[in-house]
């Protein structure tokens, strides 16, 4: 290889010398002829080189992800001007001796080729570090097969297969399947729709194995979206649930607070009217027991009997003694009635804190539901991680459907926190997998026995 890789390089190199030699030559002469004076010199060095510079600009502006197609179009533009000016550069016209024009025309055919052989290595180089290699269709295919050919060609480029024996064995599988499909339903068109997705689906690339789990494929996903859905729809209610919550204790801690207020002002409105009722009625007994004894001493001195006077002097006192018990009373009652507001106010109180301690609650059973529902949550994110590694894992060991149905209920049997079988119901398996229940019974049966040889998701 070595050996090779060193004759290939100088070769190659040799080559191109040769060809870009006798092109300079062939197109100084042209110019020449055309009257191109000094610059007949400078013309093929043009050409030629421009053809260099611009495959290898292609080349960078690849490596840098910028392609431009119009640069190698412009390259091979240039390829064929200068096959064409050295073939007209002959000594005499082409129709006239064509041998002599495909001499001349011949040596920039080797400098072309040698570049582009050059190209040709370092894209391959490129696309196998970039991991975007592709294959084609060998030659012998084209000539004995040119329909299949075609339509293998653009399965390759188009789904990028990266190897000829990989597409002819997708396209010797789905041969052997569609024989298959023939000789079980007599005609390709008698057999179920989902038996042919393999060759429909040939056109897009997709392997036997692929296609015909499509189906499962599909229900698998709208199962997700709808467990997805679901669970959409509970975290909405447990949000709703939340805010009428809320919205609840604030109605409730407004009630109180009103009530509060109110036992509050009526106490202290009460208060007051007591003491204004015991003044009033001190100011009038008192106001009554002078008038009294003005005109008791009036009376005595107009009669001269001071012993009734006096005898009146004593009842007044008494009358004031009366007036003075009857206002202690109302103090009394004031007391009482300052003594309620404050029993009011006590209770108002009490009622705060137990709105307090109501909130404090009320908080911690938020808490507590919100640590719930993200325990929940990140239950359902761990059980929805690992079906989907289950079902990555058996799409990579190519399983059948029958294998991944008795999977599916090993796991559902793992998920219930126990190894007994029965806490699955036949129902539940049947529902999951679409199954009538004889066969779900049959996937519980062989979960079971998978579950005893040790599998574990």
């Amino acid at each position: 290889m070595r050996l090779l890789t060193v004759l290939a390089v100088v070769g190659g190199a040799v080559l191109a010398g040769i060809g870009f030699t006798g092109s300079y030559s062939a197109l100084v002469r042209l110019g020449q002829q055309h009257h191109f004076g000094w610059f007949a010199h400078v013309f093929p060095v043009g050409i030629d080189a421009g053809i260099v510079v611009l495959l290898a600009l292609d080349l960078h502006m690849i490596r840098k992800h910028t392609p431009w197609p119009v640069v190698r179009l412009v390259a091979h533009f240039l390829t064929v001007c200068t096959i064409a000016f050295n073939a007209a550069s002959a000594p005499k016209p082409i129709r006239e001796d064509l041998v002599g024009a495909a001499m001349h025309g011949v040596l920039p055919v080797l400098f072309i080729v040698s570049v582009e052989a050059g190209r040709k290595l370092v894209m391959q180089a490129a696309n196998i570090a970039a991991g975007t290699e592709s294959a084609g269709v060998p030659l012998h295919r084209w000539l004995l097969s040119p329909f299949s050919s075609g339509a293998m060609f653009r399965r390759i480029k188009l789904y990028d297969l990266t190897s000829y024996p990989q597409a002819v064995k997708l396209e010797k599988a789905r041969i052997v399947y569609r024989v298959m499909l023939e000789r079980q339903y007599g005609s390709i068109r008698k057999a179920p729709s989902d038996a042919r997705l393999p060759l429909t689906m040939a056109k897009y690339g997709l392997s036997v194995d692929e296609a015909l789990a499509l189906p499962e494929e599909a229900e698998e996903a709208e199962r997700l979206r709808i467990e997805q859905k679901e669970q959409r729809r509970i975290e909405a209610q447990a949000r709703a649930a939340q805010r009428a919550a809320q919205a609840e204790i604030a109605r409730l801690r407004a009630e109180g607070q009103i009530t509060t207020a109110r036992l509050s002002v009526a106490a202290e409105t009460g208060v007051a009217e007591a003491q204004a009722r015991a003044a009033q009625a001190q100011a009038d007994a008192l106001a009554a027991a002078q008038a009294r004894a003005a005109e008791k001493g009036a009376a005595a001195i107009e009669s001269a009997d001071a012993a009734e006077a006096n005898k009146r002097a004593a009842e007044a006192d008494k009358a004031a003694a009366e007036t003075r018990r009857r206002t202690a009373e109302t103090n009394q009652a004031a007391a009482e009635v300052e003594k309620a507001a404050a029993e009011a106010r006590r209770i108002a109180a009490a009622e705060r804190q137990a709105a307090a301690d109501a909130e404090e609650r009320a908080e911690a059973a938020r808490k507590r539901a919100a640590e719930a529902q993200l325990r929940a949550v990140e239950t359902r994110a761990a059980a929805a991680e690992v079906e989907l590694r289950a079902v990555e894992a058996e799409d990579m060991a190519r399983l059948s459907p029958k294998e991944r149905g008795a999977r599916k209920v090993a796991r559902m049997i793992l998920a219930t926190g126990s190894s007994d079988a029965e806490q699955v119901e036949l129902t539940a398996i049947a529902d999951a997998l679409g199954v009538s229940i004889t066969t779900a019974s049959e996937r519980r049966r062989e979960a079971v026995d998978l579950l005893n040889g040790g599998y574990r998701p």
